[in-house]
């Protein structure tokens, strides 16, 4: 567990970053942008796939065996369509609202969406052909895997609302597993994967940005740790709940 004298320190760093936060949002969000435009660009002079695609595609077709496959079809099951789209957010939205963590359930409800509406928007545009020994029924355009997108910011952001040393291995190892299965599957090349990861963990941190002290504040309250002396309140502040009123004899 994260000791108080650290929770403290962080509580200054998180009110800078939460400060600075359109100089660090534009930074990232423009870093996105220029590599996704650089994606398009080479994907408009017809280099599909790669030969960092077609390589790693070969050798996992190599290798494919009927308990792999099953394992992959459970991460395609868990990771897209009605379960990984709905019941898995909507879920872990409920037991962050519920625990008392709101300004976590935000987060990650404002995370979630962006990021896949970025994936959908992305498919549209790049409309990348996804490989021909597919195992999967998939929609339209490879390029980002929205599995891998979806996995990468639900890890991230966790981590950053849970403040548990342990759920960015399990976070990570999920989202590598994830990015494996849909290689596996034919359903994405390599650089689609690796492209959803980056845009599911950039989403994640551009959103983080305004609401980190906010967030922090928040941990330091569960944790009943006492705000760094001389840091602001965050100028995001969670609605003070109405008064009681009491009953007249």
């Amino acid at each position: 567990m994260t000791s108080a004298a650290t929770l403290q320190k962080q509580d200054r760093q998180t009110y800078e970053i939460s400060r600075r936060w359109p100089l660090l949002s534009g930074i990232l969000a423009l870093l996105l942008v220029v590599g996704a435009g650089a994606l398009i660009a080479i994907r408009a002079s017809g280099v599909v796939p790669y030969a960092v695609d077609s390589e790693w595609m070969d050798e996992l077709y190599e290798h494919r065996t009927p308990f792999w496959e099953n394992v992959a079809l459970a991460f395609d099951w868990l990771g897209g369509g009605v379960v990984g789209v709905f019941v898995v957010p909507l879920v872990v939205l409920a037991v962050l609202y519920l625990t008392g963590r709101r300004w976590g359930a935000l987060f990650f409800l404002v995370a979630t969406v962006v990021s896949a509406g970025l994936v959908q928007l992305l498919k549209n545009t790049v409309d990348r052909p996804r490989p021909e020994q597919i195992l999967v029924t998939a929609d339209f355009g490879s390029f980002p895997s929205g599995h891998t997108a979806n996995a990468a910011t639900l890890a991230v952001a966790l981590g950053i609302v849970l403040v548990r040393w342990w759920v960015w291995p399990v976070g990570g190892a999920y989202v590598v597993a994830m990015l494996l299965s849909r290689n596996y599957l034919g359903a994405h090349w390599l650089t689609d994967t690796v492209g959803g990861l980056v845009l599911g963990v950039a989403v994640a941190l551009i959103v983080w940005t305004p609401l980190a002290h906010s967030l922090h504040r928040e941990t330091l309250a569960r944790r009943r740790v006492a705000p760094a002396p001389g840091v602001p309140e965050p100028r995001l502040t969670t609605p003070a709940a109405p008064p009681r009123t009491r009953s007249r004899a």
